[in-house]
């Protein structure tokens, strides 16, 4: 498939896919003319620089996982593996963090359900009370 099929079929523009070659996380096949030629592994391999990118990795991160994805040697799965690590660290703190985040906002959304009921109800309603979740880190 040429570009605009790639493009179509991930719904990443063409310049992104072309900016994706730059940095060494696609490689195209190239006709006698110079148009680039795609597979359906390379709609996989967006799909998964897609979500890669979506979790925060940059681009350059990226690039250093893939070559142990597309030809794979001990010192290219050392150094791959050492990166995959890390982000899977980053990304572990980040869910864990998210949860807190979420958490904390279930118990305000829970408080103030209770203040607009008593409210509704003719009660007087106490004033809403802070949620017990985790408190900001000065400089976090």
């Amino acid at each position: 498939m040429r570009i605009g099929e790639l493009s179509a079929r991930t719904g990443v523009s063409r310049r992104s896919l072309r900016y994706y070659e730059d940095q060494g996380l696609l490689v195209s096949t190239r006709s006698p003319s110079g148009q680039r030629h795609y597979d359906d592994d390379h709609v996989r391999r967006v799909a998964l620089i897609q979500a890669f990118l979506a979790a925060g990795m940059s681009s350059g991160t990226i690039a250093e996982m893939v070559p142990c994805m597309t030809d794979p040697d001990q010192r290219k799965a050392r150094r791959a593996m050492a990166v995959m690590r890390r982000e899977r660290d980053r990304l572990s703190a980040a869910l864990e963090s998210l949860a807190a985040a979420r958490k904390a906002l279930d118990e305000l959304i829970d408080v103030n359900l209770t203040y607009l009921a008593d409210a509704a109800e003719g009660r007087t309603p106490a004033q809403p009370a802070q949620p017990s979740g985790p408190r900001p880190v000065p400089g976090g």
